[in-house]
């Protein structure tokens, strides 16, 4: 019963006038930085977050969330049409949906897209809604040594799963723990590398920092490339019915990407971009005609929009029960709600039901207004695509900045954010991953502050890690993963 009152409150709150007008706000930009190459939430997110200041906190996390999973939305539109990825985890649409694009079939797999991201988000709704209150109750049995083996395993799996060099990876994360570093001591008040900035004694902004290394790189390196938009297409709603044997291994790939996706958000630091890379090459496993893949199969494309979808639902479950930001844009979300008092954590659910099974429904309005907006308007986006990138850019660059100094009101976040620019388009280039940079820049600050308390409540007794059965789980995991992702990288190179 109390959980039928708790549903019902929050079916209220997500249903009332204004908690949809912004759920509809927030999709609708969702999609549309989605759908732009190079952009990603996080900048839009970082612009709309001073507007959250007057609205009430449950209205503003519903349209932030809106905006991150509209722009999973969205980024396949740009990769279908042009195989430009809107967003990381839009990569993987390229492989198959670009392919259907030059074989007349652009309208079918923007149609499947659109049907597996929903299926997806369905998917993690459920999750999220069945599972968060109890391992919210589970996260009561954390304390500082639990925390801080949880996000020293958050930091190996980003590092071993994102692919590339493991070498490289681990040098990001300890590049991103020196950053997290910079700023003033909580507990002696020193200041760290601060260089005689007064700017940045509470450390470097979280959002330009990301906003630099993943958004002003990579528009720097479109600019670069010089890369031209092709002509407009025209879409009815007859030609976007894909063919009876499709649905057939369409719906299939559709739950067991759905299934990864959703156990990809659970995790800290996995993310969509690795959910929807494992969900193609579990559809490439399981194919009996594997050789086809990369011609415009439509279990390869709607696999990974699943997976992609369903991560950003579940990606709630640890940014609020366990207060662990899985990316950047979460980190984001958690600094939202702190504004305005609420602290993301096990507690969260207990004391704010209605917020959270709010939240929870208005996933559901959400992702039926994203189904709404994309069928009947593709036609609008891939118009939008057309604008000369030259054009495009130097708006996109004014908006970050504005968005970046809003924040703090600091003219040295501007400066920040295209120094890293600068710099993640130099390790991009050098083959760095930037993903484990900014989740442990994300990450350093919460590590060092549990460390320390587990440290001063054991009297300097380092053994309080492996005493903790939770702690000690958690740090064998480190080594394990990272003796079986060697092993699997070893055969893979033998076949």
């Amino acid at each position: 019963m109390e959980f039928l009152t708790h549903l019902s409150d929050g079916a209220a709150l997500a249903l009332s006038g204004s908690a949809i007008f912004y759920c509809f706000l927030g999709v609708t930009l969702g999609m549309i930085v989605g759908v732009l190459p190079g952009i990603g939430p996080l900048p839009a997110i970082a612009m709309l977050l001073p507007l959250t200041f007057y609205i009430q906190p449950s209205e503003a996390i519903i349209m932030l969330a809106g905006i991150y999973y509209g722009g999973q939305y969205g980024g396949s539109t740009a990769s279908i049409l042009l195989n430009l990825p809107g967003t990381p985890a839009a990569a993987v649409t390229c492989l198959e949906g670009y392919p259907m694009a030059r074989n007349g079939r652009a309208a079918v797999a923007l149609f499947m897209t659109a049907i597996a991201s929903l299926f997806g988000s369905m998917v993690g709704i459920v999750l999220v809604g069945a599972f968060a209150p109890v391992l919210s109750r589970f996260a009561l049995e954390f304390g500082a040594p639990e925390y801080f083996s949880l996000m020293v395993f958050a930091l190996f799996a980003a590092a071993v799963v994102g692919g590339g060099s493991l070498l490289r990876s681990l040098s990001m994360v300890v590049i991103g723990l020196m950053l997290g570093i910079v700023g003033q001591d909580v507990t002696s008040g020193i200041f760290r590398f601060t260089f005689g900035l007064p700017a940045i004694a509470d450390g470097l902004n979280i959002v330009a920092v990301a906003m630099g290394v993943f958004g002003v790189s990579e528009i720097i390196s479109t600019v670069a490339a010089r890369i031209r938009h092709g002509k407009p297409e025209r879409f009815s709603f007859g030609a976007m019915m894909p063919e009876r044997d499709e649905w057939g291994r369409a719906m299939p790939a559709m739950g067991r990407g759905s299934v990864i996706g959703a156990l990809a958000g659970v995790l800290p630091g996995a993310g969509a971009a690795m959910a929807s890379f494992t969900a193609y090459a579990v559809e490439l496993r399981l194919s009996r005609t594997p050789e086809r893949f990369g011609t415009g199969q439509i279990e390869g494309l709607t696999a990974p929009e699943a997976a992609n979808n369903a991560t950003a639902q579940s990606a709630f479950i640890p940014t609020l029960t366990l207060g662990v930001p899985g990316d950047a844009v979460m980190a984001v979300m958690i600094g939202a709600l702190m504004i305005h008092g609420i602290t993301p954590g096990p507690s969260f659910i207990a004391e704010n039901p209605t917020m959270f099974w709010g939240l929870v429904v208005s996933f559901l309005v959400g992702n039926f207004l994203l189904v709404l907006l994309n069928i009947p308007f593709v036609g609008i986006w891939t118009r939008l695509l057309q604008v000369p990138y030259n054009a495009l850019y130097p708006i996109i660059l004014v908006l970050v900045a504005i968005g970046v100094y809003s924040i703090n009101s600091s003219v040295i976040d501007i400066y920040i954010v295209m120094g890293f620019g600068i710099f993640g388009l130099v390790m991009g280039r050098l083959g760095f991953p930037p993903a484990p940079l900014v989740l442990a820049f994300i990450l350093s600050p919460m590590m060092e502050e549990n460390f320390r308390r587990a440290l001063l409540l054991s009297r300097g007794d380092f053994s309080t890690f492996l005493t903790s059965p939770i702690s000690a789980i958690f740090l064998l995991l480190c080594p394990l993963s990272l003796g079986l992702i060697l092993l699997s990288r070893r055969r893979g190179r033998g076949r």
